[in-house]
């Protein structure tokens, strides 16, 4: 699977599970095994929050984009994401959502 993605300034948090091609989003199961190959599921068939492109299947793969919020004092790393390339199942890894402790970025929001 890979997982693009386009930051986002947000005081919510985003947690990311893969299990084969079932995504799990701040707890909520989103499925893309019934996406045949060479298809493209439009955006606005998911009804995912999250989810900021179409999902499609290339060469056996999934390949989407998601939203990645951050604080107000989140580093390049979160402001400039590389993308994911999810070869197993697990938590997704995400770059930290700001750069100080989240009392601290969410009293200067």
């Amino acid at each position: 699977m890979y997982i693009t993605f386009t930051p986002v300034r947000r005081h919510d948090r985003l947690t990311i599970e893969k299990s084969g091609d079932v995504l799990t989003i701040n707890g909520e199961d989103f499925d893309f095994s019934p996406i045949p190959e060479g298809a493209t599921l439009p955006r606005t068939a998911v009804t995912c929050d999250w989810l900021a492109s179409d999902v499609e299947r290339h060469d056996g793969h999934i390949h989407l984009t998601l939203c990645l919020p951050h604080g107000p004092s989140a580093p390049s790393e979160t402001l400039f994401p590389v993308p994911v390339r999810m070869t197993g199942d697990g938590q997704v890894p995400l770059p930290p959502h700001g750069t100080t402790s989240p009392e601290i970025e969410e009293e200067s929001a």
